[in-house]
């Protein structure tokens, strides 16, 4: 089971899970997707992998009817596509889809294991099948990794559609893949599967006579914890699932159908088992999420470094949602630190677009990244309270008329009304600071921002002390 937490395994690297057709000249006409994984040996994965539209759970705004993506399945669209996202969300799937639509053919190629003659190879064949009228979908897994010569191998057979292309990454094609591939191609990003796609998805294969058969029941927080496990991607959630479930029927002495006998019980216990992985009590829309995430910014800001870790650690777990945790950084980064250490924002911003960029699960370390720097830095409440009571001012009515030579004075007539008359321009001054009034009246001599004697604060605290004598005269 150490393959089903990893960090990165390529979509191509399940085995048989995307086995394609024969690239002979005349293979037998391809059968629907997943038809070659009917027998009982296959993984779960590739028995239920889906071969109709009907089947496929998620990416509902990629399938509404005339949307690119439907289209290209049902047969009716030519565009060869950029498939972007992250794993076990169906990418493969809806190529296997594309291909079938129409009788096209399907070629299979992996960036990780292909070079440039693989890919002129697959061309030339789709070139000669094209003269008897068939088209080929050429299907490229881990796109991102070609080089850009094996790329631009491929710019000609797309554009004059001698292949429809369609190439699978997990990173951002805009960084990933060359400019003329990513024009001719409409680029489609697929999402993360909700718990509910999830839940869906494993329920099938428990009742499904490609699946398990309703050879099981399962427990409803064994079920929540599968789907915890799963973060959203497909082929986890049913790898888990074939392991406890095989689990399950050992100790029941039944076979995976268990035909003939009542369902057997799939419990936490046994999941928790079959994958060496604990359960966390965690409950995304409950307590538990208020509660930790709690924990997890009063011990950064407690400056526990160890304890902001744990928490960090048990909401990844549990399938916490990685950009939430990334805002709340960010929020963390002024609300604590502020100027102590203007840094942490930047840390913290830049974890936060890692999440966008390069998603799960390898996003986690910048948020750990992130939580450390953020945990071990010095405090600094002054950018809050500054804030609030500028802001408390405000809402109480203090928010006098702006001095009249501050005031915008690009505008005909702005003289005759005093607007900006005697403004006077720091950068005239070698210092670049002079004695002027910027707040109403009402507020002259307000000190709002108080900085601490905390890590750079402690060099910004006399840095304002003489600016506000300068100014303020």
């Amino acid at each position: 089971m150490s393959d089903l937490f990893g960090s990165d395994v390529g979509e191509d690297e399940s085995a048989g899970l995307f086995e394609t057709t024969s690239r002979e000249e005349n293979p037998p006409t391809n059968p629907a997707p997943g038809a070659n994984s009917m027998n009982g040996h296959a993984p779960l994965a590739v028995r239920m992998r889906p071969r109709t539209l009907a089947e496929v759970v998620g990416q509902k705004h990629l399938l509404a009817p005339g949307a690119p993506l439907r289209r290209l399945v049902e047969g009716s669209g030519a565009s060869s596509v950029l498939l972007y996202g992250p794993p076990g969300t169906g990418k493969t799937t809806l190529a296997s889809l594309i291909s079938g639509a129409t009788g096209r053919r399907f070629e299979a190629l992996s960036a990780l294991s292909s070079g440039v003659k693989e890919v002129r190879g697959v061309i030339d064949l789709a070139r000669r099948r094209l003269l008897s009228g068939e088209q080929t979908v050429l299907f490229i897994d881990e796109v991102h990794r070609f080089s850009k010569t094996q790329q631009d191998a491929l710019l000609a057979a797309v554009e004059n559609r001698i292949v429809l292309l369609v190439a699978a990454t997990t990173e951002n094609p805009s960084f990933s893949v060359v400019s003329p591939l990513l024009s001719r191609s409409l680029v489609l990003q697929l999402q993360t599967l909700t718990a509910e796609d999830v839940e869906a998805l494993l329920e099938r294969a428990r009742t499904d006579e490609r699946g398990l058969g309703g050879a099981i029941e399962i427990a409803d927080d064994a079920m929540d914890h599968l789907v915890r496990l799963a973060a959203g991607d497909a082929r986890r959630a049913l790898t888990a699932l074939e392991a406890a479930a095989g689990a399950a029927l050992d100790q029941a002495g039944l076979d995976e159908k268990g035909e003939g006998q009542r369902p057997v019980l799939l419990d936490l216990a046994t999941v928790e088992a079959s994958v060496d992985k604990a359960a966390v009590r965690y409950d995304r829309d409950g307590d538990q999420h208020y509660d930790v995430i709690s924990a997890f910014i009063k011990s950064i800001r407690g400056s526990d470094v160890d304890a902001a870790l744990h928490y960090l650690a048990r909401m990844l777990t549990a399938g916490e949602d990685p950009r939430f945790i990334a805002r709340r950084l960010v929020v963390h980064a002024s609300e604590d630190i502020g100027m102590a250490d203007p840094t942490a924002l930047q840390t913290a911003t830049a974890a936060a677009q890692a999440v966008q960029l390069i998603g799960m699960p390898e996003a986690r370390l910048a948020l750990a990244q992130a939580t450390i720097h953020l945990a071990t830095a010095p405090k600094s409440g002054a950018v809050i309270a500054a804030l609030g009571a500028a802001m408390a001012d405000v809402a109480a009515g203090k928010a006098g008329l702006v001095p009249a030579h501050l005031r915008d004075g690009h505008y005909a007539g702005a003289e005759k009304l005093g607007n900006a008359v005697g403004y006077r321009y720091p950068h005239d001054h070698p210092d670049g600071v002079l004695p002027q009034q910027y707040p109403p009246n009402e507020l002259v001599g307000v000190d709002y921002y108080q900085p601490t004697t905390h890590g750079s604060e402690r060099e910004i605290a006399g840095r304002v002390e003489k600016l506000r004598r300068i100014v303020r005269g």
